[in-house]
């Protein structure tokens, strides 16, 4: 992405606060107009004071001194707190673009793509922006406005010695494009270590009963230590370039200085020129300097927020491969059967986990799916919701394909349980009504009774208001299945997918929740992945899924008696 294209997208968000920026802006031109004013005054405080020795001068002088010096420091108040505030409003817009936008992207987003990655351009990258627009829009707004100001003082002093003094000032401009490239391209090594760093410590601390269990606790501060090694490395370097890039402007601008000194010391002894000019001319051209030399030391932070805002627009420009059809209908209640017309799925376009299902689920059926592992039993019913899309063929429900529905109509009639509990460091209350917050105390406490989870929730001091930990770290495996039982049993929706539901529980805890279960499958359309014999032989139909394909149809004692692949399944897999 083109640097001109980066500014661009950068400055539209700055359209909200156009108000702020103007008011920011005119404080910057006074506080420049003021800067420039002082070094004016060096003239008349050389020439009138002290060598003409005007004494009614001398008197006045302090105080319009002051009065130049208070103004300027308001001025510079307002522009700095306005332009600091209004980099981190942008901030916070980006970062909740963000977040909006993530959660418009399909699963196979976030299969592509690390948590680490994710969290990383959210807090690091648009922290780096952040300095980038907060510094640019002081440093640079303002040492452009005071370099316009001291020129034209420079120019009214002595308009053939800046002349000379100009022909020094384009070769300070070399080594900050030089270190431009440099610092754009450490800046992107730097921000995808971290994100590295990132991913790291959320893998290894979201899965710090596994690294311990196998005693990998060395093995990870290894590779830990290594990948902080290499931040370290590209760090280091930037701060040699940035160190390296102050002294070679400053030593270019000690050169035009020199000259100037040089000539003008000639014109004042010529008598061509005036002490008081001389001073008030190298003090306006040492101040014209510094502000040139402050575009190298901003130089950096500038190039890092580009190289954050290039991975940054990068995911916002990222379109979702599911959207809504444009005037795209509300799924109406579901009545009658879901139907999976010659599907065809894969995740990368090339090698189809599922092929040409022909499948005919009726309103109120309970439908079981069996295979082997990686058989594509899951990927199944993941296109139901449309978390994914399918590659040919159609999946219609009651006749309305589901790419032609609103997504948010789509999901609302479906809830999930599946094997891998998602749970949220919230109460056990919000837990259950997520989705629907507003639901009142007794459908939620049915819901849980229902799951056979109320004797735990009661046992809490803090009962459904107790705060359960990250990933329900709080409650046993059991315990978070039983909740996340109850969450589908609230929303009542008409289609059910258990996916491994119960999966996470103990024979005794099985049986409590397998009447749950059993009761909350009545008069709903349910999918179920199982591995236990219980649900399965109560389903009203079994397909056995293998490499991709529907390869037997019926019911349990029917498949038994058929001798074929859910035979050798159930006596692998579900023999007790």
């Amino acid at each position: 992405m083109h640097t001109r294209e980066l500014i661009t997208k950068l400055l539209r968000l700055t359209r909200p606060y156009r108000p702020q920026l103007t008011i920011a802006t005119i404080c910057m031109v006074l506080v420049s107009g003021l800067a420039s004013a002082q070094a004016y005054m060096i003239k008349p405080m050389l020439d009138d004071i002290f060598v003409n020795k005007d004494r009614w001068l001398l008197n006045i002088f302090p105080l319009v001194l002051i009065a130049v010096f208070f103004f300027k420091g308001i001025f510079s108040y307002f522009a700095t707190s306005l332009l600091d505030t209004v980099g981190q409003k942008i901030i916070r817009d980006i970062r909740k673009k963000i977040f909006v936008h993530i959660h418009t992207l399909p699963i196979s987003f976030f299969h592509n793509t690390p948590t680490g990655e994710l969290i990383a351009r959210v807090i690091n990258d648009a922290t780096l922006i952040q300095m980038a627009v907060s510094r640019a829009l002081i440093g640079v707004f303002k040492d452009l406005f005071q370099v316009f100001g001291l020129v034209g003082v420079v120019f009214y002093l002595n308009w053939r010695l800046a002349l000379a003094a100009f022909v020094f000032l384009p070769l300070s401009f070399v080594p900050v494009a030089y270190f431009s490239r440099k610092f754009r391209k450490l800046s992107i090594t730097n921000q995808q270590t971290v994100a590295q760093v990132t991913n790291l410590m959320h893998e290894t601390i979201t899965g710090h009963r596994i690294v311990k269990a196998f005693g990998m606790e060395q093995y990870e501060a290894k590779r830990f230590a290594d990948t902080i090694d290499r931040l370290f490395s590209v760090i280091a370097k930037d701060i040699r370039m940035n160190s390296l890039q102050s002294p070679m402007m400053e030593f270019l601008g000690g050169l035009g200085i020199t000259a100037v000194i040089w000539y003008g010391g000639q014109q004042v002894i010529a008598g061509q020129s005036t002490p008081g000019i001389f001073f008030s001319f190298v003090t306006s051209l040492i101040m014209i300097y510094n502000p040139i030399k402050g575009v190298s030391n901003i130089n950096s932070p500038v190039q890092q927020g580009l190289a954050a805002a290039e991975r940054i627009f990068t995911l916002l420009d990222t379109t979702p491969s599911i959207q809504d059809k444009p005037g795209a209908m509300a799924l109406p209640p579901f009545r009658q059967a879901i139907a999976f017309d010659h599907v065809t799925f894969s995740y990368d376009g090339k090698h189809p986990v599922l092929r040409d299902i022909n499948l005919r689920v009726r309103a109120g059926e309970v439908l079981a799916l069996v295979g082997t592992s990686g058989g594509g039993k899951t990927s199944l019913v993941n296109l139901i919701p449309r978390f994914f899309e399918v590659d040919s063929g159609a999946l219609t429900i009651d006749g309305h394909d589901i790419r032609d529905v609103t997504q948010k109509s789509l999901r609302e009639q479906i809830a999930i349980v599946s094997q891998q509990t998602i749970l949220f460091n919230d109460t056990i209350r919000n837990n259950i009504a997520y989705g629907d917050p507003d639901r009142p105390m007794a459908e939620i406490s049915a819901a849980a009774k229902a799951a056979h989870a109320l004797d735990f929730i009661n046992a809490f001091p803090d009962g459904f208001d107790t705060l359960i930990g990250e990933s329900g770290a709080r409650l046993s495996g059991g315990q978070q299945q039983r909740i996340s039982i109850a969450r589908a049993l609230l929303k009542n929706a008409p289609i059910l997918i258990l996916d491994e539901a119960t999966s996470a529980l103990d024979t005794e805890s099985e049986r409590e929740v397998q009447t749950a279960l059993e009761n909350l499958m009545q008069n709903r359309t349910t999918f179920v992945i199982a591995h236990r014999l219980s649900t399965i032989r109560n389903a009203d139909r079994i397909i056995v899924i293998q490499e991709g394909r529907i390869v037997e149809e019926g019911r349990h004692e029917e498949l038994l008696a058929a001798k074929g692949v859910y035979t050798t399944l159930h006596s692998m897999q579900f023999a007790q």
